[in-house]
Protein backbone atom coordinates (compact mmCIF):
# COMPACT_ATOMS: atom_id res chain seq x y z
CA UNK A 1 0.00 0.00 0.00
CA UNK A 2 1.37 3.76 -0.54
CA UNK A 3 1.92 5.84 1.85
CA UNK A 4 -0.84 8.22 0.67
CA UNK A 5 -3.10 5.09 1.30
CA UNK A 6 -2.10 4.14 4.07
CA UNK A 7 -2.49 7.89 5.48
CA UNK A 8 -6.04 8.29 3.76
CA UNK A 9 -7.08 5.12 5.85
CA UNK A 10 -5.40 6.39 8.75
CA UNK A 11 -7.04 10.07 8.33
CA UNK A 12 -10.60 7.57 7.59
CA UNK A 13 -10.03 5.69 10.79
CA UNK A 14 -9.59 9.03 12.87
CA UNK A 15 -12.07 10.38 11.29
CA UNK A 16 -14.95 7.41 11.92
CA UNK A 17 -13.58 7.28 15.69
CA UNK A 18 -14.23 10.76 16.13
CA UNK A 19 -17.96 11.13 14.67
CA UNK A 20 -18.11 7.83 16.69
CA UNK A 21 -17.62 9.24 19.92
CA UNK A 22 -19.52 12.56 18.93
CA UNK A 23 -22.50 10.64 18.42
CA UNK A 24 -22.20 8.48 21.36
CA UNK A 25 -22.26 11.32 23.80
CA UNK A 26 -25.91 13.67 24.12
CA UNK A 27 -26.28 16.80 22.34
CA UNK A 28 -24.81 20.04 23.05
CA UNK A 29 -26.58 22.27 25.59
CA UNK A 30 -29.78 21.01 24.23
CA UNK A 31 -32.81 21.90 25.93
CA UNK A 32 -36.36 20.29 26.46
CA UNK A 33 -39.46 22.36 27.52
CA UNK A 34 -41.24 19.79 30.37
CA UNK A 35 -43.37 19.28 33.03
CA UNK A 36 -42.05 16.95 34.98
CA UNK A 37 -39.58 17.43 37.78
CA UNK A 38 -37.28 15.26 40.38
CA UNK A 39 -39.13 14.84 43.78
CA UNK A 40 -36.53 16.61 45.96
CA UNK A 41 -37.88 20.91 46.69
CA UNK A 42 -35.28 21.24 49.82
CA UNK A 43 -32.30 19.36 49.91
CA UNK A 44 -31.88 19.91 53.65
CA UNK A 45 -34.88 19.96 56.07
CA UNK A 46 -37.33 18.82 58.42
CA UNK A 47 -40.77 18.97 59.39
CA UNK A 48 -42.62 21.26 56.39
CA UNK A 49 -45.10 23.13 56.76
CA UNK A 50 -46.66 24.57 53.31
CA UNK A 51 -49.85 26.55 53.11
CA UNK A 52 -51.12 28.70 50.43
CA UNK A 53 -53.27 31.11 50.85
CA UNK A 54 -55.30 32.93 48.83
CA UNK A 55 -52.77 35.81 48.26
CA UNK A 56 -51.05 32.96 45.34
CA UNK A 57 -48.10 32.52 47.70
CA UNK A 58 -47.23 29.71 49.10
CA UNK A 59 -45.67 29.84 52.64
CA UNK A 60 -43.00 27.61 53.88
CA UNK A 61 -41.62 27.03 57.10
CA UNK A 62 -39.73 24.21 58.70
CA UNK A 63 -37.40 23.14 61.89
CA UNK A 64 -34.32 25.22 61.76
CA UNK A 65 -33.81 24.67 64.92
CA UNK A 66 -32.52 28.09 65.93
CA UNK A 67 -35.49 30.67 64.82
CA UNK A 68 -38.81 30.74 62.85
CA UNK A 69 -38.10 31.84 59.24
CA UNK A 70 -40.90 31.76 56.25
CA UNK A 71 -40.11 30.97 52.77
CA UNK A 72 -42.81 32.12 49.95
CA UNK A 73 -42.99 31.56 46.24
CA UNK A 74 -45.86 31.56 43.79
CA UNK A 75 -45.07 27.62 43.07
CA UNK A 76 -44.77 24.77 45.39
CA UNK A 77 -41.51 23.99 43.33
CA UNK A 78 -39.81 26.45 43.84
CA UNK A 79 -39.95 27.56 47.59
CA UNK A 80 -36.53 26.61 48.07
CA UNK A 81 -35.35 29.28 45.32
CA UNK A 82 -37.99 32.17 46.94
CA UNK A 83 -38.31 35.15 49.33
CA UNK A 84 -37.26 34.39 52.82
CA UNK A 85 -37.53 35.99 56.24
CA UNK A 86 -36.22 34.96 59.77
CA UNK A 87 -39.79 36.32 61.41
CA UNK A 88 -39.21 35.35 65.22
CA UNK A 89 -35.78 35.18 66.92
CA UNK A 90 -36.18 33.67 71.00
CA UNK A 91 -35.08 35.58 73.56
CA UNK A 92 -31.63 34.27 75.09
CA UNK A 93 -32.74 32.60 77.90
CA UNK A 94 -35.89 31.47 78.78
CA UNK A 95 -38.76 29.13 78.24
CA UNK A 96 -38.99 29.51 74.88
CA UNK A 97 -35.10 30.53 73.80
CA UNK A 98 -33.59 27.02 72.30
CA UNK A 99 -34.86 24.19 69.94
CA UNK A 100 -37.22 25.60 68.04
CA UNK A 101 -39.11 22.72 66.27
CA UNK A 102 -42.04 22.18 63.70
CA UNK A 103 -43.44 25.75 63.71
CA UNK A 104 -47.02 25.88 61.66
CA UNK A 105 -48.45 28.99 59.98
CA UNK A 106 -51.87 29.38 60.19
CA UNK A 107 -54.92 32.31 59.13
CA UNK A 108 -57.60 32.14 61.67
CA UNK A 109 -60.04 34.88 62.02
CA UNK A 110 -58.27 37.20 59.93
CA UNK A 111 -54.96 36.79 61.78
CA UNK A 112 -51.81 35.33 61.18
CA UNK A 113 -50.66 32.40 63.58
CA UNK A 114 -47.63 30.59 64.33
CA UNK A 115 -47.49 27.27 66.81
CA UNK A 116 -44.05 26.08 67.83
CA UNK A 117 -42.44 23.63 69.89
CA UNK A 118 -39.24 25.32 72.15
CA UNK A 119 -37.57 24.91 75.44
CA UNK A 120 -34.84 26.57 78.01
CA UNK A 121 -32.06 23.90 76.84
CA UNK A 122 -33.67 21.13 78.17
CA UNK A 123 -36.09 18.50 76.35
CA UNK A 124 -38.10 17.60 79.14
CA UNK A 125 -39.31 21.11 79.20
CA UNK A 126 -40.76 21.65 75.60
CA UNK A 127 -43.31 23.20 75.25
CA UNK A 128 -45.79 24.83 72.55
CA UNK A 129 -45.75 28.65 72.02
CA UNK A 130 -47.93 30.81 69.59
CA UNK A 131 -47.09 34.16 67.89
CA UNK A 132 -49.46 36.46 66.28
CA UNK A 133 -49.42 38.96 63.84
CA UNK A 134 -52.41 40.90 62.47
CA UNK A 135 -50.91 42.18 59.27
CA UNK A 136 -52.35 40.62 55.84
CA UNK A 137 -49.02 39.79 54.61
CA UNK A 138 -47.21 37.50 57.15
CA UNK A 139 -43.77 39.05 56.03
CA UNK A 140 -44.79 42.69 57.48
CA UNK A 141 -46.29 43.96 60.38
CA UNK A 142 -45.13 42.49 63.52
CA UNK A 143 -45.07 38.83 65.58
CA UNK A 144 -46.36 39.29 68.81
CA UNK A 145 -44.94 36.64 71.42
CA UNK A 146 -48.46 35.27 72.92
CA UNK A 147 -46.06 32.71 75.49
CA UNK A 148 -47.14 29.38 76.06
CA UNK A 149 -50.44 27.31 75.20
CA UNK A 150 -51.33 24.26 77.10
CA UNK A 151 -53.59 22.53 79.57
CA UNK A 152 -52.49 23.91 83.18
CA UNK A 153 -53.81 20.74 84.73
CA UNK A 154 -51.53 18.51 82.68
CA UNK A 155 -48.54 21.09 82.05
CA UNK A 156 -46.23 18.51 80.33
CA UNK A 157 -43.97 17.72 77.30
CA UNK A 158 -45.19 18.88 74.24
CA UNK A 159 -44.24 19.12 70.43
CA UNK A 160 -45.86 19.19 66.79
CA UNK A 161 -49.11 21.37 68.01
CA UNK A 162 -51.67 21.86 65.00
CA UNK A 163 -55.34 23.96 64.84
CA UNK A 164 -58.13 21.90 63.63
CA UNK A 165 -61.25 23.88 62.74
CA UNK A 166 -64.49 22.08 62.16
CA UNK A 167 -67.82 24.32 61.81
CA UNK A 168 -66.00 27.33 63.44
CA UNK A 169 -65.20 25.17 66.66
CA UNK A 170 -61.26 25.22 67.31
CA UNK A 171 -59.17 22.24 68.66
CA UNK A 172 -56.05 22.26 69.31
CA UNK A 173 -53.94 18.60 68.56
CA UNK A 174 -50.14 17.69 69.60
CA UNK A 175 -48.07 15.04 70.39
CA UNK A 176 -46.86 14.78 74.55
CA UNK A 177 -45.94 12.67 77.15
CA UNK A 178 -48.80 11.29 79.84
CA UNK A 179 -46.55 12.37 82.51
CA UNK A 180 -43.35 13.73 83.28
CA UNK A 181 -41.37 10.85 82.06
CA UNK A 182 -40.14 9.87 78.70
CA UNK A 183 -41.73 6.47 78.18
CA UNK A 184 -44.34 7.40 75.11
CA UNK A 185 -45.98 10.23 72.77
CA UNK A 186 -49.36 10.21 72.71
CA UNK A 187 -51.61 12.51 70.63
CA UNK A 188 -53.92 15.04 72.54
CA UNK A 189 -56.79 17.05 71.12
CA UNK A 190 -58.16 19.73 73.09
CA UNK A 191 -60.93 22.52 72.90
CA UNK A 192 -60.00 26.41 71.92
CA UNK A 193 -62.05 29.69 72.77
CA UNK A 194 -59.68 31.56 70.75
CA UNK A 195 -56.88 31.13 68.73
CA UNK A 196 -53.92 31.37 71.20
CA UNK A 197 -56.03 29.84 74.24
CA UNK A 198 -57.11 25.97 75.06
CA UNK A 199 -60.17 26.41 77.07
CA UNK A 200 -60.43 22.23 78.31
CA UNK A 201 -58.71 19.38 79.24
CA UNK A 202 -56.71 17.60 76.44
CA UNK A 203 -58.20 14.08 76.06
CA UNK A 204 -56.09 11.16 74.92
CA UNK A 205 -57.19 10.02 70.96
CA UNK A 206 -54.27 7.89 70.28
CA UNK A 207 -51.36 6.04 71.83
CA UNK A 208 -48.54 3.96 69.63
CA UNK A 209 -50.01 0.11 70.09
CA UNK A 210 -49.28 -1.68 66.84
CA UNK A 211 -45.62 -3.22 65.74
CA UNK A 212 -45.67 -0.42 62.95
CA UNK A 213 -45.88 2.35 65.21
CA UNK A 214 -43.42 1.03 68.03
CA UNK A 215 -40.20 0.73 66.45
CA UNK A 216 -37.75 2.75 68.51
CA UNK A 217 -37.60 3.61 72.27
CA UNK A 218 -39.67 5.84 73.32
CA UNK A 219 -42.74 4.62 71.18
CA UNK A 220 -44.05 7.45 69.48
CA UNK A 221 -47.45 9.28 67.58
CA UNK A 222 -46.53 12.76 66.56
CA UNK A 223 -46.79 15.29 63.76
CA UNK A 224 -50.59 15.61 63.45
CA UNK A 225 -51.93 17.15 60.92
CA UNK A 226 -56.00 16.88 59.41
CA UNK A 227 -57.65 16.72 56.06
CA UNK A 228 -61.23 17.22 56.15
CA UNK A 229 -63.44 16.02 52.88
CA UNK A 230 -67.38 15.58 52.86
CA UNK A 231 -67.81 15.14 56.92
CA UNK A 232 -64.86 13.19 57.39
CA UNK A 233 -61.78 14.05 59.32
CA UNK A 234 -58.56 12.35 58.46
CA UNK A 235 -55.94 12.88 61.26
CA UNK A 236 -52.88 11.63 60.10
CA UNK A 237 -49.85 11.60 62.13
CA UNK A 238 -46.13 10.12 62.51
CA UNK A 239 -45.09 7.21 63.91
CA UNK A 240 -42.21 5.39 65.30
CA UNK A 241 -38.74 6.68 66.21
CA UNK A 242 -38.14 9.78 63.63
CA UNK A 243 -34.27 8.77 63.87
CA UNK A 244 -35.28 5.55 62.06
CA UNK A 245 -36.29 4.26 58.58
CA UNK A 246 -39.37 2.61 59.95
CA UNK A 247 -40.82 6.54 60.46
CA UNK A 248 -44.18 6.53 58.56
CA UNK A 249 -47.73 7.81 58.73
CA UNK A 250 -50.49 6.79 60.13
CA UNK A 251 -54.12 7.52 60.31
CA UNK A 252 -57.30 8.24 62.18
CA UNK A 253 -60.45 9.48 61.46
CA UNK A 254 -63.63 11.01 62.62
CA UNK A 255 -67.28 12.80 61.60
CA UNK A 256 -67.35 16.17 61.62
CA UNK A 257 -70.70 15.53 63.40
CA UNK A 258 -68.78 13.43 66.17
CA UNK A 259 -67.86 14.93 70.14
CA UNK A 260 -64.00 15.39 68.30
CA UNK A 261 -63.20 15.26 72.55
CA UNK A 262 -64.29 11.78 73.31
CA UNK A 263 -61.64 9.13 72.28
CA UNK A 264 -64.15 6.56 70.48
CA UNK A 265 -65.15 9.33 68.42
CA UNK A 266 -61.87 8.47 66.44
CA UNK A 267 -60.95 5.65 64.90
CA UNK A 268 -57.33 4.17 64.05
CA UNK A 269 -56.25 2.75 60.71
CA UNK A 270 -54.77 -1.05 61.72
CA UNK A 271 -52.38 -0.21 59.08
CA UNK A 272 -49.94 2.71 57.90
CA UNK A 273 -51.16 4.72 55.14
CA UNK A 274 -47.53 5.67 53.91
CA UNK A 275 -44.00 4.46 54.27
CA UNK A 276 -40.61 3.82 53.27
CA UNK A 277 -40.73 2.55 49.80
CA UNK A 278 -39.35 3.01 46.09
CA UNK A 279 -35.81 4.05 47.94
CA UNK A 280 -37.45 6.54 49.92
CA UNK A 281 -37.31 5.88 53.59
CA UNK A 282 -38.56 7.00 56.63
CA UNK A 283 -41.30 9.34 55.11
CA UNK A 284 -43.25 11.34 58.12
CA UNK A 285 -44.00 15.00 59.18
CA UNK A 286 -45.92 16.36 56.86
CA UNK A 287 -48.42 19.15 55.84
CA UNK A 288 -50.92 18.98 52.61
CA UNK A 289 -51.46 21.97 50.00
CA UNK A 290 -53.13 22.23 46.48
CA UNK A 291 -51.38 23.10 43.23
CA UNK A 292 -51.01 26.13 42.05
CA UNK A 293 -54.47 26.01 39.96
CA UNK A 294 -56.28 23.97 42.89
CA UNK A 295 -57.28 20.95 40.87
CA UNK A 296 -54.81 18.71 42.86
CA UNK A 297 -53.90 17.79 46.33
CA UNK A 298 -50.44 17.99 47.53
CA UNK A 299 -48.87 16.05 50.50
CA UNK A 300 -44.94 17.83 51.61
CA UNK A 301 -43.02 15.51 53.53
CA UNK A 302 -39.30 14.68 55.56
CA UNK A 303 -37.51 11.60 54.53
CA UNK A 304 -34.12 10.46 55.01
CA UNK A 305 -31.53 11.74 52.52
CA UNK A 306 -30.07 8.38 52.80
CA UNK A 307 -30.72 4.42 53.92
CA UNK A 308 -30.24 5.05 58.25
CA UNK A 309 -29.59 8.82 57.61
CA UNK A 310 -32.04 9.29 60.72
CA UNK A 311 -32.62 12.97 61.07
CA UNK A 312 -30.45 13.65 58.39
CA UNK A 313 -33.20 14.51 56.13
CA UNK A 314 -34.92 16.47 52.94
CA UNK A 315 -38.26 17.94 51.61
CA UNK A 316 -40.00 15.86 49.27
CA UNK A 317 -43.57 16.70 47.74
CA UNK A 318 -46.05 14.22 45.54
CA UNK A 319 -49.93 14.30 44.26
CA UNK A 320 -52.63 12.35 46.03
CA UNK A 321 -55.78 11.07 45.51
CA UNK A 322 -58.90 9.90 47.45
CA UNK A 323 -60.59 6.60 48.97
CA UNK A 324 -64.12 6.02 47.97
CA UNK A 325 -64.72 6.82 52.31
CA UNK A 326 -63.14 10.70 51.89
CA UNK A 327 -59.49 9.58 53.49
CA UNK A 328 -56.77 9.99 51.74
CA UNK A 329 -55.00 7.75 49.17
CA UNK A 330 -50.97 8.57 49.51
CA UNK A 331 -49.52 5.47 47.56
CA UNK A 332 -46.16 5.23 47.78
CA UNK A 333 -43.20 7.35 47.77
CA UNK A 334 -42.41 8.89 43.88
CA UNK A 335 -39.70 6.82 43.02
CA UNK A 336 -36.56 9.38 43.49
CA UNK A 337 -34.50 8.59 39.70
CA UNK A 338 -37.86 9.35 37.84
CA UNK A 339 -39.47 12.43 37.18
CA UNK A 340 -43.01 13.35 38.30
CA UNK A 341 -45.54 16.01 36.90
CA UNK A 342 -45.11 19.14 38.46
CA UNK A 343 -48.17 20.98 40.27
CA UNK A 344 -50.87 21.72 37.81
CA UNK A 345 -50.80 25.64 36.86
CA UNK A 346 -47.12 26.06 37.39
CA UNK A 347 -45.07 26.74 34.41
CA UNK A 348 -43.06 24.59 32.36
CA UNK A 349 -39.22 24.24 32.59
CA UNK A 350 -36.42 23.98 29.96
CA UNK A 351 -33.99 20.83 31.14
CA UNK A 352 -30.68 20.83 30.39
CA UNK A 353 -28.10 18.34 30.61
CA UNK A 354 -24.85 19.05 32.26
CA UNK A 355 -23.13 16.33 31.06
CA UNK A 356 -23.51 18.46 27.56
CA UNK A 357 -21.82 21.95 28.47
CA UNK A 358 -18.05 22.41 27.84
CA UNK A 359 -15.90 20.95 30.22
CA UNK A 360 -12.45 22.49 31.06
CA UNK A 361 -9.11 21.37 32.96
CA UNK A 362 -10.43 18.29 33.85
CA UNK A 363 -13.60 18.09 34.60
CA UNK A 364 -15.66 15.50 32.63
CA UNK A 365 -18.93 14.11 31.93
CA UNK A 366 -19.17 10.29 33.96
CA UNK A 367 -22.12 7.80 32.51
CA UNK A 368 -24.57 6.67 35.22
CA UNK A 369 -28.00 5.06 35.40
CA UNK A 370 -29.05 7.40 38.17
CA UNK A 371 -29.11 10.46 36.08
CA UNK A 372 -31.59 11.70 33.99
CA UNK A 373 -29.64 11.08 30.72
CA UNK A 374 -27.53 8.56 31.95
CA UNK A 375 -24.77 11.00 32.09
CA UNK A 376 -23.67 13.61 35.16
CA UNK A 377 -20.69 16.23 35.46
CA UNK A 378 -18.37 15.35 37.46
CA UNK A 379 -14.68 16.00 38.44
CA UNK A 380 -15.50 19.54 39.05
CA UNK A 381 -12.79 19.47 41.96
CA UNK A 382 -11.33 22.60 42.30
CA UNK A 383 -11.55 26.15 41.32
CA UNK A 384 -9.65 25.28 37.74
CA UNK A 385 -12.74 22.69 36.74
CA UNK A 386 -15.48 23.63 35.20
CA UNK A 387 -18.65 23.05 33.06
CA UNK A 388 -19.99 25.90 31.23
CA UNK A 389 -23.65 25.31 30.07
CA UNK A 390 -25.43 27.65 27.73
CA UNK A 391 -29.19 28.26 27.88
CA UNK A 392 -31.93 29.90 26.00
CA UNK A 393 -34.70 31.97 27.24
CA UNK A 394 -36.92 33.86 25.25
CA UNK A 395 -37.01 37.33 27.72
CA UNK A 396 -34.87 38.78 29.57
CA UNK A 397 -35.40 38.36 33.57
CA UNK A 398 -35.27 36.45 37.21
CA UNK A 399 -35.33 32.75 36.74
CA UNK A 400 -35.15 30.02 39.30
CA UNK A 401 -32.52 27.04 38.28
CA UNK A 402 -33.11 24.18 39.92
CA UNK A 403 -30.46 21.82 39.37
CA UNK A 404 -30.06 18.39 40.15
CA UNK A 405 -27.27 17.85 42.50
CA UNK A 406 -25.05 14.75 44.71
CA UNK A 407 -22.42 14.94 46.78
CA UNK A 408 -20.74 12.33 48.45
CA UNK A 409 -17.86 13.82 50.19
CA UNK A 410 -16.27 11.99 53.41
CA UNK A 411 -17.63 12.66 56.49
CA UNK A 412 -21.11 14.29 55.19
CA UNK A 413 -19.75 17.83 54.87
CA UNK A 414 -21.69 20.42 52.55
CA UNK A 415 -20.11 21.28 49.24
CA UNK A 416 -20.38 24.57 46.71
CA UNK A 417 -19.31 25.34 43.40
CA UNK A 418 -18.83 28.73 42.31
CA UNK A 419 -21.87 29.71 39.91
CA UNK A 420 -21.11 32.76 37.30
CA UNK A 421 -23.76 33.66 34.66
CA UNK A 422 -22.42 35.17 31.18
CA UNK A 423 -18.87 35.71 32.75
CA UNK A 424 -20.08 37.98 36.09
CA UNK A 425 -18.81 37.57 39.54
CA UNK A 426 -20.02 34.14 41.16
CA UNK A 427 -22.06 33.27 43.61
CA UNK A 428 -21.94 29.98 45.54
CA UNK A 429 -24.43 27.01 44.86
CA UNK A 430 -24.88 24.60 48.09
CA UNK A 431 -24.88 21.19 48.11
CA UNK A 432 -26.20 18.96 50.76
CA UNK A 433 -24.46 15.42 51.05
CA UNK A 434 -26.35 12.80 50.61
CA UNK A 435 -23.66 10.45 48.53
CA UNK A 436 -22.90 9.71 45.18
CA UNK A 437 -25.98 9.35 42.66
CA UNK A 438 -27.94 10.11 45.69
CA UNK A 439 -29.48 13.12 44.33
CA UNK A 440 -31.11 16.49 45.59
CA UNK A 441 -31.97 19.10 44.40
CA UNK A 442 -29.97 22.61 44.72
CA UNK A 443 -31.52 26.04 43.97
CA UNK A 444 -30.78 29.37 42.83
CA UNK A 445 -31.93 32.91 41.70
CA UNK A 446 -30.21 33.60 38.06
CA UNK A 447 -31.24 36.98 36.18
CA UNK A 448 -30.89 36.21 32.22
CA UNK A 449 -30.74 38.23 29.30
CA UNK A 450 -33.16 37.26 26.26
CA UNK A 451 -31.32 34.83 24.29
CA UNK A 452 -28.50 32.57 25.24
CA UNK A 453 -26.66 32.83 28.53
CA UNK A 454 -24.02 31.31 29.81
CA UNK A 455 -23.97 29.21 33.18
CA UNK A 456 -20.52 28.13 34.43
CA UNK A 457 -20.08 25.66 37.56
CA UNK A 458 -16.76 25.80 38.70
CA UNK A 459 -15.38 24.05 41.96
CA UNK A 460 -15.33 25.72 45.28
CA UNK A 461 -15.44 23.55 48.14
CA UNK A 462 -15.35 19.91 48.94
CA UNK A 463 -16.75 18.03 45.93
CA UNK A 464 -20.24 17.61 44.10
CA UNK A 465 -21.78 16.83 40.98
CA UNK A 466 -24.05 18.20 38.47
CA UNK A 467 -26.96 15.71 36.99
CA UNK A 468 -29.63 18.33 34.76
CA UNK A 469 -30.69 21.88 35.36
CA UNK A 470 -34.33 23.08 34.82
CA UNK A 471 -34.96 26.93 34.30
CA UNK A 472 -38.27 28.25 35.21
CA UNK A 473 -39.25 31.87 35.26
CA UNK A 474 -39.19 33.70 38.87
CA UNK A 475 -42.58 35.02 39.99
CA UNK A 476 -42.54 37.51 42.37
Amino acid sequence: MSVQKRFASALLSCLLLVFAIMVSLPPHAASAAVGTFFNVINQDGADPWVYKHTNGYYYLTKTTGNNVTLWRSRTLTGLDAGDSKVVFTPPATGANSQNIWAPELHWINNAWYIYYAADDGNNNNHRMFVLRNTSADPFSGTWTDLGKIYDPANDYWAIDGTVLNVSGKLYFIWSGWPGTANVTQNLYIAPMDTPNHISGARVQISAPTYAWETVGSPTVNEGPEVLVKNGVISLVYSASGSWTDAYKLGMLTASTTANLLSPTSWTKRSTPVFQSGNGVYGPGHNSFTKSADGTEDWIVYHAARFQGAGWTRNIRAQKFGWNADNTPNFGTPAAPNTPIAIPSGEPLRDRYEAESGVFANGAIAVTTPTASNGAKAGYLDNSTRSVEVTVNVASAGTYVLYARTDNGTTGGAWATHSLSVNGGAASLFYVANSGWDNWGTSTARVYLNAGANKLKFSGNSNFAELDCLDLFPYQP
